[in-house]
């Protein structure tokens, strides 16, 4: 019996290129959902054994929520994140979500294949050298943000200034200040807009 496939991306056309591509080789694709919400529902009703989630799906849940909700399905499938960022802090809050593994957008059809089938094996399945990202990326420290500290960060990325994120947030300036320093301080960087690229780096944002 064909393996059931899956697909979850919030671009049709990615979905159309990754259905070509896996019923050539003989799988069976049961369905494709936009977002992580519409996934669900699909997945309860179709049940597949493999589903391929993509890691960023715009507004609404994202690919490691999704995951973890999928997993929590009755006859759970096995779930592989594709995604084009190769971000450790993603990797393993996937994994940690209960995901199969992930693949880059860029493997070729014989990865993808190979992947679908140990997956729905039961095996773990990581991108062409991710096993060395994933096992440095589990040695280095962790860098734990607060609740505030994530909404200033949000703000920052959204190119708030110290006065705006105050009133946002209902805080005082100084605060405010405060929690610059320390978000500098736990990222290891000099400036807030390296604070933004380096929480994306890392897969905070």
């Amino acid at each position: 019996m064909s393996t059931r496939v899956m697909l979850i991306d919030d671009h049709p056309v990615v979905r159309a290129g990754l259905r070509a591509v896996i019923e050539a080789r003989g799988f069976t694709v049961v369905g494709e959902a936009s977002t992580g919400e519409e996934s669900l529902a699909m997945a309860s009703a179709l049940k597949p054994d493999v589903v391929l989630c993509d890691l960023r799906l715009g507004d609404g849940m994202d690919g490691v929520q999704t995951t973890a909700e999928l997993r929590r399905l009755p006859n759970a499938p096995a779930v592989l994140i594709l995604t084009t960022f190769d971000h450790d802090a993603q990797i393993i809050r996937a994994i940690e979500a209960g995901a199969a593994g992930y693949l880059l957008k860029d493997v070729d059809t014989d990865t993808i294949v190979r992947a679908i089938v140990d997956a729905a094996a039961g095996a773990l399945v990581l991108t062409p050298g991710g096993d060395e990202r994933l096992i440095a990326a589990l040695r280095a420290p962790r860098v734990e943000l607060t609740e505030r500290e994530r909404d200033v960060l949000l703000l920052i990325d959204a190119g708030a200034a110290n006065k705006e994120i105050a009133t946002r947030l209902f805080i005082t300036e100084s605060t405010v200040k405060t929690h610059v320093v320390h978000l500098l301080e736990k990222l290891g960087v000099a400036s807030r807009s390296a604070a933004a690229s380096e929480a994306r780096r890392l897969g905070l944002l």
